[in-house]
């Protein structure tokens, strides 16, 4: 049996282990203070050509989602998000726990637009109720869709208008860049976004996301924030090394990974399509959404398990199949093997 049901399965990219292997017996300073977290944070600016931005390595996802927003807003202060977001979904109510509502809207294929924005700031008119201040998206999306760079330029102006903060959650980040319909680099995300991260745990690294805080005015005592909620790694070289690793020549690793992740979901999706089933959504990142009927996935899920999204209809599912950095080829080539005993 071979799973793709995420793209956090498998443990680390080998040259990231070499690394912390070579490291293993070194003493660093602690909480981030080393050489190694140092190189990475530099690294980082370079590639992004932001030499005033602020980088914080952080553990996980719903972690740095939940520091950042609860750091950036006041306590009136709301967020508004597409209703698929992985902060409205998937994250437990994390954003709500910190006294911040999150003010979802329908939006389209996972992607939010300047028009759903405006929709909220034409309700919310007065001190009765929440104030919309801070604008989330996902790169790529949960329904593993792409923003342009069109599409980020639009939503920063809207933002810059409203004066509202632009952040982007970055899990898939590398998927959304080596995406064969993207049209913007990282150096476009930091000039468009206030803040947002880049995702390690979905693309190589054993653990970790790199936070970027473009905007000045969202910095100040910021790792008083990352203390205060416990996310401040003693062990801080373990995240250090892990990206100066992945960012070294340029993101070489970065975007070498999340390719090889979007070249094998590419090649499921054919496999699905050719064989004849449908899909929820042409993919063009790492995430491929298939619609089932129950009895065939029930076989499936024997030999290539995914992830049930969700019923459609009364008889089939929304099925995901991720493909990540370390994904054979060759188990790939068996799962489209195996769908050709349903043609």
């Amino acid at each position: 049996m071979y799973s793709f049901v995420n793209d956090y399965s498998e443990g680390v990219a080998q040259p990231i282990m070499d690394n912390l292997i070579k490291s293993n017996m070194e003493q660093t300073p602690g909480y981030g203070e080393d050489k190694y977290t140092q190189k990475a944070k530099e690294l980082i600016k370079s590639h992004i050509k932001s030499d005033n931005s602020e980088v914080h390595l952080v553990v996980g996802g719903t972690q740095v989602n939940l520091i950042s927003i609860g750091a950036f807003l006041r306590p009136h202060e709301a967020v508004i998000a597409v209703d698929t977001g992985h902060i409205c979904v998937h994250e437990a109510g994390a954003i709500e726990s910190v006294g911040h509502r999150i003010v979802s809207v329908e939006g389209c294929d996972g992607k939010l637009y300047p028009k759903d924005i405006q929709s909220v700031l034409d309700t919310h008119i007065d001190h009765h109720m929440v104030k919309p201040r801070l604008v989330y998206i996902s790169n790529t999306t949960e329904l593993g869709t792409v923003y342009t760079l069109e599409e980020l330029k639009n939503l920063s102006e809207i933002c810059k208008n409203n004066n509202l903060i632009f952040y982007i959650d970055g899990a898939r980040l590398g998927s959304a860049l080596t995406s064969n319909i993207n049209t913007a680099t990282m150096e476009d995300v930091a000039n468009y976004a206030d803040a947002f991260y880049i995702g390690g745990t979905k693309n190589g690294a054993l653990f970790g996301e790199a936070l970027v805080i473009t905007n000045p005015a969202l910095q100040d005592d910021f790792k008083y924030f990352i203390k205060q909620k416990g996310a401040l790694l003693a062990k801080g070289r373990l995240l250090g090394i892990q990206f100066a690793t992945l960012f070294e020549n340029e993101g070489d690793l970065f975007y070498k990974l999340a390719r090889h992740a979007n070249k094998m979901a590419d090649k499921i999706q054919r496999g699905f399509t050719e064989n004849g089933f449908k899909l929820l959504a042409e993919a063009n990142s790492n995430q491929v959404f298939v619609i089932l009927p129950k009895t065939i996935y029930e076989q499936l899920a024997q030999e290539f398990p995914g992830s049930i999204w969700e019923p459609y209809g009364d008889d089939s599912y929304i099925i995901r199949f991720v493909a990540s950095w370390a994904t054979p080829e060759e188990e790939v080539d068996k799962l489209i093997k195996y769908l050709e005993k349903f043609n």
